[in-house]
């Protein structure tokens, strides 16, 4: 019961700052937001934290001391490129010190950002190398599909997971389009495909950083409506929740 009562207290703060898409025809955000009950949205991980006792919150500010505290676990995923938004913010020197500043006291930070061609690599950057990562311009893992034919959801697949506790009990997930991450200390790889680290970690101060270069476990792969049953994604998920609120 104490443990459940600590993880009630536990704020989850996804930004909506770096990654602020809206629909054309409707003005209406979308994309990778705890709203969007769509293919598109985190609707389904929402959901994982809070079964987790967690509160979501948004931050659509720039990140700073002040609106950082009291959260718990801070998500930036796909910061948005000059093509998906109007006004793109971006990330800078000021933002990122603030961000390695509430990790080191104790900050669980998660970083998704995609491929070169959909998230903004080069601001993210100024950030993920506080932590010894940085997103890199080429595309792994790439769907290799032809047309006329079914998905080939297997060219995405890695079965060749390591122990750790993100994959406890996992044997096979779906991670589609990754930016590979060049590691430095204190950065360490988590998963890694062919010489490219698609998942890493850095412990600092007090606290810790998971990055994945892809938004990965969105409504779209999180579960087997569209991933053929033998994916874990969905176990994956659930694991990752566990993680960030218990790292």
């Amino acid at each position: 019961m104490l443990a459940c009562a600590a993880i009630a207290q536990k704020r989850v703060v996804l930004d909506q700052y770096y990654n602020n898409e809206v629909e054309a025809k409707t003005g209406k955000a979308f994309h990778y937001i705890w709203e969007d009950q769509e293919m598109t949205g985190f609707s389904q991980l929402g959901g994982l934290f809070e079964a987790e006792g967690a509160k979501l919150a948004t931050l659509r500010e720039k990140p700073s001391k002040n609106n950082l505290s009291g959260t718990a676990v801070y998500i930036i995923a796909d910061p948005d490129t000059k093509d998906e938004s109007r006004n793109p913010n971006f990330l800078d020197e000021e933002a990122a010190k603030a961000v390695f500043k509430w990790v080191k006291r104790g900050g669980i930070l998660l970083l998704m950002t995609n491929d070169s061609q959909n998230a903004d690599l080069d601001h993210t950057n100024i950030l993920g190398r506080k932590f010894g990562m940085s997103f890199e311009k080429e595309i792994v893992h790439a769907e290799l599909s032809e047309p006329g034919k079914p998905r080939n959801f297997n060219s995405c697949a890695s079965t060749n997971l390591p122990t750790h506790p993100l994959f406890d009990g996992v044997s096979k997930i779906f991670i589609k389009g990754v930016a590979p991450i060049a590691l430095s200390s204190p950065a360490k790889v988590v998963l890694a495909e062919n010489g490219k680290t698609l998942i890493a970690q850095a412990k600092c101060g007090k606290g810790f950083v998971l990055a994945v270069g892809d938004p990965w476990l969105y409504n779209e792969y999180i579960d087997n409506k569209m991933l053929p049953a033998e994916f874990e994604n969905f176990k994956a998920a659930k694991n990752l929740v566990k993680l960030l609120l218990n790292p």
